[in-house]
This record gives structure tokens, C-alpha cells and sequence, in this order.
């Protein structure tokens, strides 16, 4: 609420950073949403005044809002000058930040937000800095009601929302997700902002340090659902994807298991396991990652050898990274899909001894990921924070997005925004689809798909296996292939024979039958 005494609703520090004036200006955005029925008065913060007015005015004359920079608050503070914080957080209901890396600056800024009553924000994905601050700051944050959430931008709330998403969307019960991100980009390629890099140098730098906080929570382990999740070689291939993969290194795994520890500790949900993965492209891709991957993992063992890949990003990551970050051009031209494949047991199957019975696949989609949907997603956490209070949780504290916003609205307000879950195709076996039909005949399977938001559904492929032990004489993998087809929705067994819906398609003595939900 804004009083005389906290003024803002939304402050952003670090506005005049090169993510935080992507961030400043999407608050500038949801300032004039036609949907709200309230004004949004928010501010500026960081070192420089003169910074903070021209971040503003480029902001004012993107958007063509001449007169934006007299509508936004500027508030003077330093990382280094605690005084400044505790100023700064007295005047907000909710602190983004965006001064990385947070092992560095997050800490401060989060003891000053609760000490003086504020909500904080941040887009860290950086597991060391999100697991210690839960470790040190959530019995305090609980005590003042406030909310301190991490990881609100790519890293990771599409991953972790995305496997509620999928969880709520499954007719039965989900234990397992793999998730698969894909980035695209136009012709002029890719380009990261080397903050990004620095936070995964000195991460990777560090791992000793996360291993022994882990060790010293001594936490229990959450209960396994269902067979173990097998992870997959570094470099593997994914059939649905026809792609190669390389395991995420980002945060979202350590994100998704909190919030999956959350959810059962408190609400008794069944945890889901995770595993998280980058969909790299060709042999190529493959090849030149590997030998980045090389160089980092080799130079950043050593004090040198992490200030020359700090130095000198462009080159150790074979230009992915660069002090400059990606043009506007780069921007407007690339997105992303998040592909999540879950598996898990109907409602009438046991996971005790049952192998899993059901299948799912969903995505989420989203403009380019580092600089448009992680300031989209950080701002419509805010909003959710001030406009979704009864259904956060009943007490403050430190939590993962998933954690935190599991039972509000904001995947709504991530679609509205843009960022979409829009596609979901579901198989469900009527016998166990691994197992020959004990009165011979058929294999049968249902596939139910159908498109969120009553768009025509996007084109998906799952791939059932293992194919040895289906009837003969089908000796290979049956694809079951879910499309738009002129005006309907179809399926194809084999890629060679379309089923219209309501009808069976036959090949081999694989039977699969077709309808819309």
C-alpha cells in the first residue's frame, strides 16, 4: 500500500544496468496496462542520478512517453552504503534488483528489504547465493511478512512453473519431467551480456562452497515417486526434438527441487523429479559447445584463469558472450520454446510396482529470453505480490517462484504477457503401453491432444518405445504425430497414414484411435 512513508509500490535498483533498463522499462509498460484499475507509482534507484535520468528518457522515447521521466520517482543509493539501502527499501512495497553478480550485492540488499519491511525481487541464477539466502533469511523474512524471491526471470520461473503447469494439466499423477529449452535466433545470431558469464565463472569457481551448504542443511530427502529418473550422457540425442542436448547449467534444477520439496512439505503434494536440458541443434553446435565447454571448465579451476575468461568473454565462448550484449535487432528476432516431457500413472494406477502408464508433453513459449521475457516475468511476479496476497503463502519468507506463486495467477498474467503455455498433447495407454495385450490383438492408445487457448494445436511428436516388445511384425518405433491438417486436428501413425478424428488407423498390428477433448 502507499503511504507518505513508503511512497512506491515498485522500485527498481539497478535500473541503470544493461538488464535493469530492460526491466525499467517494462514497469514503464505495465504503468499504462489499459487493465489496470490503479495507478502504479514506482521508482529508480542506483549510484548515479544523471544515469538513472538517461535510462528514463530512452526508455520514454521508446515507448513514446515524453513525459514519463516526471512520472517515475529517483532514489540515490549504493551498494556499498547500507544507509542507502535501508532508505531505499523504507520507500517501497517491492524491490526488484538487478545488480548482479548477486554473491557479490544481493545479500545486502536483501537485509536491508526485510529489516525495513519490503518485498524483494531478483533474477539470480545463481543456486549458491538463492540456497544460502533461504538458509539464512527465511525465519526472518517469515517474521516480518515479507517476500524474498529469486530466480523471477528465465532462470527459472518458466522452468518451475512450467513443471506445475505440466502437473496440473496431467490426469493422473506426475513423477517425472524432462525439460528441453531451445533458443532461436535471426541472421544476426545470438549475443548474452557477460554478466551472465561472470555469474557462471565464479559459480563454477565456488562449487565447493554449495556442496558443503547443502551438506550442513542436512535436509531429508524427499520421497521418490515412481522409477528414478535416468539422466542422460552430457551429449545426448533427443528424438522428439531432433536435436542434441547438453545438460542446463543454470539454476533452474536446484529451483524445481525446492520448490518440489515445498509443495510436499507443506501441502503433501507428490514431488516430481527433474532434470534440465539445452537443445543445441546439429553435430556442429555440438562440436563447437564442447570445445567452449572445455575451455571454461579448464581455466575456471584457476584465480588466473577466471580473470581471463572474465576479460576476454567474446573468445573464451566462442562469441556467445560479450561485453556489449545483443542489439536490438537480436533481440526482436529471437525467442525461445521450453519443452517439458512428464511421465507418471493414471488415476486408478499405483506407483508402488506399476511401471508409468502415462505420458505428457507441454511447452512454454516466450520472446528472446534474457532481456524481454526475464523483465516480463520479474515484473508480473511483482504484480502478482501486490495484487495476489491472499493466495501467496499465509507467511513471509524466502521462496522459490514455484514456491510462491504455485496458487496465484500468474501464468495468466505470463500469457497475457506473452509468455505462453499453449500446447499440450497427452498419451494415455489403455493397457500398459509396454506390455503385450494379454488376449492378443492390438496394442491400443489413446491419444488425447488438444489446444490451449483455442488456437490450432502446434505441430508435437512423441515417440512411444520400447518398440521390441509391441506385436509383430512391427519392428520398429511407431511415431504418433499430432498436427494441423487443413482444418482439423489428425494423427499419423508411422509418418505414412492419417486418421481423421473418431476413426482408426492401422499398421502393422499397432491400433491407434483418435479424438479431440
Amino acid at each position: 500500500m502507499v503511504t507518505a512513508e513508503r511512497p512506491f509500490h515498485l522500485v527498481v535498483f539497478g535500473a541503470s544496468g544493461f538488464t535493469g533498463q530492460f526491466v525499467t522499462e517494462e514497469v514503464a509498460r505495465e504503468q499504462v496496462d489499459p487493465e489496470r484499475s490503479s495507478r502504479l507509482p514506482w521508482a529508480v534507484a542506483g549510484r548515479s542520478r544523471e544515469k538513472l535520468q538517461r535510462v528514463l528518457e530512452r526508455a520514454a522515447l521508446k515507448l513514446g512517453r515524453p513525459t514519463l521521466s516526471s512520472e517515475v520517482g529517483i532514489i540515490i543509493c549504493d551498494i556499498a552504503n547500507p544507509a542507502s539501502l535501508e532508505e531505499m527499501a523504507k520507500q517501497a512495497a517491492v524491490v526488484l534488483n538487478c545488480v548482479g553478480p548477486y554473491r557479490f550485492y544481493g545479500e545486502p540488499v536483501i537485509k536491508a528489504c526485510i529489516e525495513n519491511g519490503a518485498s524483494c525481487i531478483d533474477i539470480s541464477g545463481e543456486p549458491q547465493f538463492l540456497e544460502l539466502m533461504q538458509w539464512k533469511y527465511h525465519e526472518k523474512a517469515a517474521e516480518k511478512g515479507v517476500y524474498i524471491i529469486g530466480s523471477s526471470g528465465f532462470d527459472s520461473i518458466p522452468a518451475d512453473l512450467g513443471v506445475i503447469y505440466t502437473r496440473n494439466k496431467m490426469n493422473g499423477t506426475l513423477t517425472a519431467v524432462e525439460s528441453f529449452i531451445t533458443i532461436h535466433s535471426g541472421p544476426e545470431g545470438l549475443s548474452i551480456h557477460d554478466g551472465t558469464w561472470k555469474s557462471a565463472v565464479y559459480g563454477f569457481g565456488d562449487q565447493s562452497s554449495l556442496k558443503k551448504l547443502r551438506n550442513a542443511s542436512n535436509l531429508k530427502p524427499v520421497p521418490l515417486v515412481g522409477p528414478k529418473l535416468k539422466r542422460r550422457w552430457p551429449i545426448s540425442y533427443c528424438r522428439e526434438l531432433k536435436s542434441y542436448s547438453i545438460p542446463f547449467m543454470g539454476s533452474d534444477v536446484s529451483v524445481v527441487r525446492r520448490t518440489q520439496r515445498y509443495l510436499y512439505e507443506n501441502f503433501e503434494e507428490s514431488p516430481v523429479q527433474y532434470a534440465a536440458y539445452v537443445a543445441v541443434g546439429g553435430i556442429t553446435s555440438v562440436i563447437k559447445l564442447m570445445f567452449a565447454g572445455l575451455f571454461f571448465l579448464f581455466f575456471v579451476r584457476f584465480g588466473i584463469g577466471r580473470q581471463l575468461l572474465i576479460k576476454f568473454p567474446w573468445f573464451f565462448s566462442f562469441g556467445y558472450f560479450s561485453k556489449q550484449g545483443p542489439t536490438q535487432k537480436q533481440l526482436d528476432a529471437a525467442s525461445f520454446t521450453l519443452t517439458f516431457f512428464g511421465q507418471g500413472y493414471g488415476q486408478d494406477i499405483g506407483a508402488d510396482k506399476n511401471k508409468p502408464n502415462l505420458k505428457i508433453c507441454t511447452q512454454v513459449k516466450g520472446p528472446e529470453a534474457g532481456y524481454v521475457a526475464t523483465p516480463i516475468a520479474m515484473v508480473q511476479a511483482a504484480m502478482t505480490l501486490l495484487n495476489d496476497a491472499s493466495d501467496l503463502p499465509k507467511a513471509g519468507g524466502v521462496f522459490t517462484p514455484g514456491a510462491a506463486f504455485s496458487k496465484t495467477k500468474l501464468i495468466d498474467r505470463l500469457n497475457k504477457h506473452g509468455i505462453d503455455r499453449e500446447t499440450e498433447c497427452e498419451i494415455a495407454a489403455l493397457r500398459s503401453p509396454w506390455e503385450r495385450p494379454e488376449s492378443g490383438g492390438a496394442l491400443t492408445e489413446l491419444v488425447r491432444a488438444h489446444s490451449l487457448r483455442g488456437r490450432p494445436l502446434q505441430l508435437e511428436e512423441v515417440v512411444m518405445e520400447p518398440a521390441e516388445v509391441l506385436t509383430a511384425p512391427l519392428r520398429r518405433k511407431p511415431h504418433v504425430q499430432v498436427g494441423t491438417v487443413g482444418s482439423q486436428n489428425k494423427a499419423v501413425l508411422g509418418r505414412r497414414q492419417w486418421a481423421q478424428e473418431g476413426t482408426e488407423a492401422t499398421e502393422g498390428e499397432v491400433n491407434l484411435a483418435v479424438r479431440r477433448i
